[in-house]
């Protein structure tokens, strides 16, 4: 079998890609050359941290050139089109204004600083990282609280999670509305102050709060865990939730976001073990391959990439990422036996299937796209110490 190190090493290597648009260099790694071919922002700074391990100037490359596409205020978008812009049959489903925009109007996580201190070096000493960061608090905090706001689902990264489907009902993505709200917003300019006042909803979600607190702690910025835990966390559950604006009624069913917050360094230990406790339950979280998109015990919870035609993913299956990310917390609250069958699982897993987008939660059969750069992120387990990385040694200690 295939080494683990070696499979991460060939997709890696034969996903760069590099060239020049209008005299701007660019050197990325693409997420998927068969599926996913431009730039997509939270992609490369996984990218950018597995490289690490291989190569760190290639690293640093990835996220000059993420950075290379800011906007003169920082604004980086969900996915940059270097080589040329998004096909004219994609635009329907693509955040952009106008159909050869060089990218989208839209974010994921922000977790460019994050990955750049974790693989490059300190961000606070690059005034562009500096300046992307600025620019999403002032576009997306809509509450002062340095909490951010998504206006689709496809700004948290997690696409067609079912935990928006009660939030944006037939318009949620993987559904045929889809195409309703992508339109909407972009006669509104993709601006979510414009948005919220068309009365349609816009989300203070976890993950996306999470990866932008890990990037504030990373530039040794005041932590925005304690707003979190105010406005997300739930004390009868022990959950984190998503808060919507207008709220909903409907119950938002259970994902492994209402986890991630695992991965937080200065998370109450309190609120963590409780977490913990979710993440151990083998009715929910602790299955063979951990964790489950989606508790395996919600109605919604499904293996099935398609469903009825539509991409419906991010609903059962297990990802590489967020196992680093709750495997991180493990670590660091001394759950040394769990997060070693996290890792074991997970390492196993990507050296026998490859680095496939998702894995079955149940046998690890992989799934989605092959050649999917993020699943390198396997690399990052092979060893306990790097869950302390990325964050200042002033916040790990830390009462």
């Amino acid at each position: 079998m295939t080494s683990l190190r070696e499979r991460c090493r060939q997709t890696l290597e034969g996903n760069w890609t590099a060239g020049e648009r209008e005299g701007v260099a660019f050197a990325f790694t693409c997420p998927s050359p068969a599926r996913y071919p431009w730039q997509w922002y939270w992609d490369s700074c996984f990218a950018a941290i597995a490289w690490r391990h291989f190569d760190p100037a290639r690293s640093r490359a990835e996220l000059e050139t993420l950075l290379a596409a800011a906007r003169p205020d920082g604004f980086i978008g969900h996915t940059i089109f270097w080589q040329h812009p998004v096909s004219a049959p994609r635009d329907l489903f693509y955040n952009v204004i106008r159909h050869d925009d060089p990218m989208t109007a839209t974010i994921q996580p922000p977790m460019l600083a994050f990955a750049w201190r974790l693989a490059v070096g300190d961000p606070a000493l690059e005034p562009r990282i500096l300046a992307h960061h600025a620019a999403i608090g002032a576009q997306r905090d809509l509450e002062g609280d340095g909490l951010l706001w998504i206006l689709q689902p496809d700004e948290s990264g997690c696409d067609a999670s079912p935990q928006f489907d009660p939030i944006w009902r037939h318009r949620a993505q993987g559904l045929p509305g889809f195409v309703e709200l992508v339109r909407a917003n972009r006669e509104r300019g993709f601006r979510i102050e414009a948005v919220r006042a068309g009365g349609d909803p816009v989300v203070c979600e976890v993950l996306t709060n999470v990866m932008h607190g890990l990037s504030r702690l990373a530039l040794g910025l005041p932590s925005i865990t304690p707003a979190l835990v105010a406005r997300l966390y739930d004390e009868p559950s022990g959950l984190f939730t998503a808060a919507t604006a207008p709220a909903t009624r409907e119950r938002i069913p259970l994902a492994w976001t209402a986890l991630a917050p695992l991965a937080l360094p200065d998370l109450p230990e309190q609120i963590a073990h409780r977490l913990v406790a979710y993440l151990l339950d083998e009715r929910r979280f602790w299955t063979a391959v951990a964790p489950p998109a989606v508790s395996i015990d919600e109605p919604t919870f499904s293996l099935r990439e398609h469903f009825e035609g539509l991409r419906r993913y991010w609903r059962g299956p297990t990802w590489v990422n967020s196992a680093w990310l709750v495997w991180r917390g493990l670590v660091r609250l001394g759950y040394e036996q769990q997060a070693a069958a996290l890792a074991r699982a997970i390492t196993e897993t990507v050296s026998r299937e490859g680095l496939r987008e998702f894995y079955d939660p149940h046998d690890g059969h992989g799934m989605g796209a092959e050649d999917f750069a993020w699943s390198a992120l396997a690399l990052e387990l092979l060893d306990p110490g790097n869950a302390s990385l990325g964050v200042p040694e002033s916040v790990q200690r830390r009462p």
